[in-house]
């Protein structure tokens, strides 16, 4: 890697890619590593399929970026190949018997994610507190259909807008709003069963669309039903 290769954008990178230069792809991977790991590992919920996923995601990237047309963020297109890879290790899995999130699952997830900031500023009680919401809260989102959980991940967690989500899932913004409404009851319903209640699932970082819940509360009046 050299200074030039660090003053191209994505799009120069990846077509510098194709003409042949062998250090590119590297450094466009190496840019947006940490959000495609943690994108893989909350989508498979399992430090190895998401290191699987990851890999077969970005070996396929790096084959198929002659096909890319330029029609979307190159940004978008990662996380759409990496999305896919790790819902194809989900459903390939499917007959696996369910084993417990590691306790360690956050700090893979490592930088910049929503559900992995701590308050620095707590007390040890209030971290333990918060260590434990968390976990309740990865168990809860690993029971949810992998459709849902991608979306929920990529918007709630990972603070990606709607739209861009849904050129990432390769589907309309209602299908998106769709499946992070259903997936937000969902996951309040087993937040309730775990017990965990008074607090809130997976912030709803940037989507328009209904505001999720954990709350065991009624809904104010608002002259209609959400979308």
């Amino acid at each position: 890697m050299t200074a030039a290769h660090e003053e191209l954008d994505d799009t120069e990178l990846l077509a510098a890619h194709r003409a042949g230069d062998p250090d590119a792809f590297g450094v466009l991977f190496t840019r947006h590593r940490d959000r495609l790991w943690a994108v893989a590992l909350r989508t498979t919920g399992n430090p190895e399929d998401a290191a699987d996923a990851l890999q077969e995601a970005m070996i396929s990237a790096f084959r198929r970026a002659v096909d890319f047309r330029g029609d979307a963020l190159v940004t978008t297109w990662l996380h759409r190949i990496v999305v896919n890879a790790s819902l194809d290790r989900l459903r390939r899995n499917k007959v696996r018997a369910a084993q417990p999130l590691p306790d360690d699952l956050e700090e893979y997830a490592g930088r910049g994610a929503v559900l992995a900031t701590e308050d620095s500023d707590a007390d040890p009680e209030a971290r333990a507190l918060q260590a434990d919401r968390k976990g309740t809260v990865l168990a809860a989102l690993d029971r949810l259909p992998p459709d849902q959980k991608a979306a929920l991940v990529l918007v709630d967690m990972e603070g990606y807008p709607v739209e861009e989500v849904a050129r990432m899932l390769d589907c309309p913004t209602g299908t998106v709003k769709s499946r992070c409404a259903r997936g937000r009851a969902r996951l309040a319903g087993l937040l309730r069963e775990s017990g965990l209640t008074g607090t809130t699932g997976p912030p709803d970082a940037s989507d328009p669309g209904p505001q999720q819940t954990t709350q065991q509360q009624k809904p104010e009046p608002r002259g209609g039903a959400r979308t």
